[in-house]
Parts: structure tokens; C-alpha cells; sequence
């Protein structure tokens, strides 16, 4: 669909410039790298915008829902970024042709997660650790302003507790977000997502007159899923440390309905930026020299998980690593239900080849992110370390492509 989005909006353009005097549509022409990677920009952009506008209006729902802090990133923020998605499976599996629709569900189920696992998980550990060095070097400068004013013979205690954050170890505040983190709940999490994950891949191995019929079965994992996340509890979202609706900015509780409605404009943003910014990103491949499948293999999906890794950026930037984390997870667990759901109910549901490579490595990946919660050895660069899972697919694929 984002393919055909783009076209649908070059197309008018580019006949226009062609009628236009002055050489006009040969200038187009010679400039269309450049208009493409504007047209990128300005879709990344505006959809980091967007999704500022969403992280602020989805605790407030979450207030007004008065759900736990837990349901607010695993359900409500996860199905905003992750439901759409599955819109447009489902459009492409009911009224798509039926090679379109099974490389859309397939490729949505066992494509997107790979990103998530790996690189929206290491963005929360770069982020983490960029905020570190700020950190350092803070404590740094007031090590040595304080070790000059020392020299002049004042007193020296100010620079006492600088030492751990200059030497570059955690800092204080790093240590009390990740000390913070329910990694029980966000282990549980992994384990949903790796035995539907798991399910999803198997059966795109085998085939069977009832296959069709388990995709029921997902949508049944899925509504469990949030049934039992909403059920859990705990404290309530509160209010108190959140920023004013943008909507309503000079209201201290906004209405319900401004919540509601830049919910739902923030998302329509999001998608359709989304949307715009792969059909540009696959129409930029062959004027770059880059191979059509290399960009629908690596880079279009990094660019329609963009949401999942902005708002992961935007939570842990406001000190939110939980509901950063909460919302990575939940998204993951959507990807490997719903569209598989939809995929093994409306198409013949096939894993082979690329997308086999890419489920190996988000159960390695996924894996290796259960061990570190399950054992609460969370750190910035473990996070990080994640990325290393779509490195190898990068390079397995490189051999196999």
C-alpha cells in the first residue's frame, strides 16, 4: 500500500511539471534524488512530530482509562503504532491479489518484529548511554571547576560524587530508571511473544487442511493478552508528572475528547507519513543503484517500525524507560497475532528463504532479551547489543540474496 500511496502522489506531480514551459519536467527529472531524500526528511520529521503529540495524548487516555502504567505502554500506545499496520495487512489480504496478500502478512508477522527485537531495543540502550555521557561530561567540567576554585583555597566538597559519573560508569539516575523496571512483567512479555512467534514460523513450514483455521487462534492469544495485561493492574497512570495536553496546554486535567481526538489525528499522521516515507524509500533504491529486494528486505521495514523506535526515543529522553520498553513489547506481541491471524486465516501462509532467515534471528534476538529479564541484568549496552541481531540478518542475507 505504501508503494501505491507513492505513486499516487507522484504521479500528478510529475505530470504537472511535464506540461509546465521552461524545462521544467527535465529539471524534475535531474533533481529527483534530491526532492526524494527532501520528501524522506520531511516524512521523518513530521513523524517524530506526530509522535510527540501521541506519547502525550496516550498517558493521558491511559489517566482518563485509569489503567496501569504497565497497560498504557503494552496495550493502549502498542496498538495505537501497531494496529495500523495490521489495517493495511488486512486490506491487502481481503482485496489484494493472493500472492500480494500472503507477502504482506508474512512479511508484516515475521519482518517487523526482527526491528523491534533488535534495533528499537538498542535505540532505548543509545539513548541510555548518550544521556550518560552528557552526564560525564557535566560532572566532568565540575570536577574541574571545582578542583580550580580548590587551588585558590576554597573548599573542595562540591566536587565530592563527581568522581563515579566523570570515570564513565552508570549514572545515579541511569541505574534507579533500569532498578525501576518490572522485568518480570516485561520477561512474561517476551515469553508471550516468543511462543506466538514460534507457533507463527512453524506453521509456516507445514501445511494442513485446518491451518486457515488457527488463525482464530491468534486473535484469541491476543485478546487474552490484553485482557490479562489490563487485569494485572498495579498502581494507576497518574497525572502528576505529566506534561499538559498539547491540545488543551492551559487546562491541568483536558477533556476527554481532546484526549481522544489527538489520539486519533496523531495516528492518522503517523500512518500516513509512514506510509509516504517507505514508498519514497523504495522508490530512492534504483537511483541509488540499490537492489529492489535489498530495500524491501532491510530498510522498508526499519522505516515502518519508525514509530515503535520514536516513541521508544521520546519515552527514555522523558526518563520512561518502562513505559519505553512496555511499548516495544506489546507492539511485538501485536505483530505476531494479528497479522498472522490474518495471514493464516485469508492466505496460504508460506515462510521460506529470507523471511525464514529473519525468524531465526528474532527468536535468537528475543531470546537473548528474555535471559537479561528474566536474570534483571538490564543495562544500556545489553540493550544495545541487540542490534547485533539485525547485523547478522543484514549479512546473512547479503549471502543468500
Amino acid at each position: 500500500m505504501a508503494v501505491s500511496w507513492s505513486r499516487a502522489l507522484a504521479g500528478p506531480r510529475l505530470a504537472a511539471f511535464s506540461l509546465c514551459p521552461h524545462g521544467f519536467g527535465d529539471l524534475l527529472r535531474r533533481h529527483r534524488v534530491l526532492l526524494t531524500l527532501v520528501l524522506l526528511l520531511g516524512c521523518a520529521v513530521l513523524i517524530y512530530l506526530a509522535c510527540e503529540w501521541f506519547v502525550n495524548a496516550v498517558e493521558w487516555l491511559g489517566v482518563r482509562m485509569a489503567v496501569g502504567s504497565a497497560a498504557v505502554g503494552t496495550v493502549l500506545a502498542a496498538a495505537g503504532t501497531a494496529l495500523p499496520e495490521s489495517v493495511v495487512t488486512l486490506v491487502a489480504v481481503l482485496f489484494g491479489s493472493q500472492e500480494t496478500g500472503a507477502d504482506v502478512g508474512v512479511g508484516a508477522a515475521l519482518g517487523g518484529p526482527l526491528v523491534v527485537g533488535s534495533l528499537a531495543y538498542a535505540v532505548v540502550g543509545v539513548v541510555l548511554l548518550t544521556n550518560r555521557r552528557a552526564v560525564h561530561r557535566s560532572a566532568g567540567n565540575r570536577v574541574v571547576a571545582a578542583e580550580r576554585v580548590g587551588a585558590a583555597g576554597a573548599p573542595t566538597g562540591s566536587s565530592r560524587g563527581g568522581g563515579a559519573a566523570a570515570a564513565g560508569g552508570p549514572t545515579d539516575a541511569e541505574t534507579a530508571q533500569l532498578a525501576e523496571l518490572d522485568t518480570r512483567s516485561l520477561a512474561r512479555d517476551q515469553t508471550w511473544f516468543l511462543v506466538s512467534f514460534a507457533l507463527a514460523a512453524g506453521l509456516g513450514l507445514v501445511a494442513f487442511t485446518v491451518k486457515p483455521w488457527l488463525g482464530w487462534v491468534f486473535f484469541g492469544v491476543y485478546a487474552v493478552y490484553c485482557w490479562r495485561q489490563v487485569r494485572a493492574g498495579g498502581e494507576a497512570h497518574s497525572a502528576e508528572d505529566l506534561e499538559p495536553l498539547k491540545a488543551q496546554p492551559r487546562r491541568e486535567r483536558p477533556s476527554t475528547t481532546a484526549v481522544v481526538v489527538q489520539v486519533v489525528v496523531s495516528l492518522a499522521v503517523i500512518f500516513a507519513a509512514s506510509q509516504v516515507f517507505v514508498g519514497q524509500l523504495e522508490a530512492l533504491a534504483p537511483q541509488l543503484g540499490l537492489s529492489a529486494s535489498l530495500v524491501a528486505l532491510l530498510l522498508a521495514p526499519v522505516a515502518t517500525e519508525l514509530p515503535e523506535m520514536l516513541n521508544a526515543l521520546i519515552w527514555v529522553r522523558k526518563g520512561k524507560v518502562s513505559l519505553a520498553l512496555g511499548n516495544l513489547a506489546g507492539s511485538m506481541v501485536i505483530q505476531a497475532t494479528i497479522p498472522t491471524g490474518l495471514g493464516l486465516a485469508f492466505t496460504s501462509w508460506h515462510v521460506q528463504g529470507p523471511l525464514l532467515l529473519a525468524a531465526v534471528a528474532t527468536l535468537l534476538c528475543v531470546g537473548y532479551l528474555l535471559v537479561l529479564f528474566a536474570t534483571r541484568r538490564v543495562t544500556a549496552v545489553r540493550l544495545a547489543v541487540a542490534s547485533s541481531a539485525y547485523a547478522a540478518f543484514a549479512a546473512g542475507l547479503a549471502l543468500t540474496v
